[in-house]
């Protein structure tokens, strides 16, 4: 018999998920957490989406050093881990499936945001080519990231420690069915494994194994705390994202999945191309399926996800290349029934830019599912 193709809307098993089908709402920061809290709005938000295999929630801070953006969520005061029940009770009640994103923004923040108005921490004093995102008024500004200081080490097993207990809050008591670590996009992790912002000399800097070691110091913290089953890991090799960069990814994160498949984790979410952008960036090449075959290849059985700009006919194809789930970001904002509408071949909603980040309920719960279109 030949094999046949998984379909997006076959079931799978991602760890210790076990999913509805290969559809999954990449997480998408949306800035509507005033005081860093969940709140009804956001609940409402993420039930409309349930029908996705798995949410992977917008990324949140595990601490108040680890913002970088106005009202985003956290994940590390009391009434934020209660708030967040709210959102995983629902969730759950509507069939869905839902992980917290575990993020520190490193440098990519604002003197504003941090603790006491200190400077962003970052591997290297080196200030970020990038905006983020304050609000004035409910309004979004885009401003300039403030010069980080570079850390010590011996803050760092302080930050690891701040992922795990973040972890916890989530798994353990907030009610989430795991977390994905965020090492993507320029942030904290990423930049320690870029040598673009990692010029460090100490055991943390320098060779691609040092540059790796937090990750895996995150990833060895992290799955010990909440069983590997419930982790995810998110990586972006080539994204300029957050002036982001390594001249020689391929055998940085060659080296990094391989570390990775002996954690165990449920999955591997790898941003392919320019987050938000282009697929293909012929200054950046890099092999993919080499990356996934690099993971395999060192006993690596997680389910392999893939993201960015993906339609359904590139998302069916790349699950007959062999990845196992197909994350889309963007079109689950003018789409809460994204699945059905995949599904039955409808055409998407395009959604209102001018909403994405920060406001109220427009442009966020009230694009309307097929049923009541």
């Amino acid at each position: 018999m030949p094999h046949r193709t998984a379909t997006l809307f076959d079931p799978v098993h991602a760890g210790d998920l076990v999913l509805a089908n290969r559809i999954v709402m990449a997480p998408l920061t949306r800035n509507r957490a005033p005081d860093a809290t969940p709140n009804a709005l956001m609940v409402q938000y993420y039930t409309q989406r349930a029908s996705a295999g798995l949410i992977i929630t917008e990324a949140t801070a595990i601490s108040q050093q680890g913002q970088g953006y106005a009202d985003v969520p956290g994940l590390y005061a009391e009434e934020q881990v209660e708030a967040w029940k709210d959102v995983t009770r629902s969730v759950h009640a509507a069939g869905g499936k839902i992980v917290c994103q575990l993020w520190h923004v490193g440098r990519v923040s604002h003197t504003s945001l941090q603790p006491h108005g200190g400077a962003p921490v970052a591997p290297s004093a080196i200030t970020a080519n990038t905006k983020t995102v304050l609000l004035k008024d409910g309004v979004p500004a885009f401003v300039d990231t403030s010069a980080p200081r570079a850390l010590q080490a011996y803050e760092l097993p302080d930050i690891v420690h701040t992922y795990v207990a973040a972890a916890r809050n989530a798994v353990q008591t907030a009610g989430f069915d795991g977390v994905e670590i965020h090492a993507a996009n320029g942030y904290l992790i990423d930049q320690f494994l870029k040598s673009g912002s990692n010029q460090r000399r100490d055991d943390f800097g320098g060779s691609i194994e040092n540059r790796a070691r937090f990750l895996l110091e995150v990833v060895q913290a992290v799955t010990s705390a909440v069983g590997p089953g419930k982790v995810g890991i998110r990586l972006s090799p080539v994204t300029p994202a957050n002036d982001a960069f390594d001249p020689d990814p391929q055998p940085l994160f060659d080296y990094v999945v391989r570390e990775l498949a002996a954690f165990g984790l449920a999955y591997i979410h790898v941003i392919e191309g320019a987050t938000g952008g282009p697929r293909e960036l012929p200054e950046r090449p890099f092999d993919y399926t080499g990356l996934r075959r690099a993971y395999r290849a060192a006993a690596g059985k997680g389910a392999w996800m893939v993201n960015n700009g993906l339609d359904k006919n590139l998302a069916q194809q790349a699950l007959g290349d062999g990845a196992d789930l197909v994350a889309f970001g963007r079109p689950f904002i003018g789409n809460p029934d994204l699945v059905e509408r995949l599904r039955k071949g409808k055409v998407l909603v395009e959604s209102d830019r001018s909403t994405w980040y920060g406001g109220g309920a427009k442009g966020y719960t009230d694009y309307p599912a097929l049923k009541s279109a």
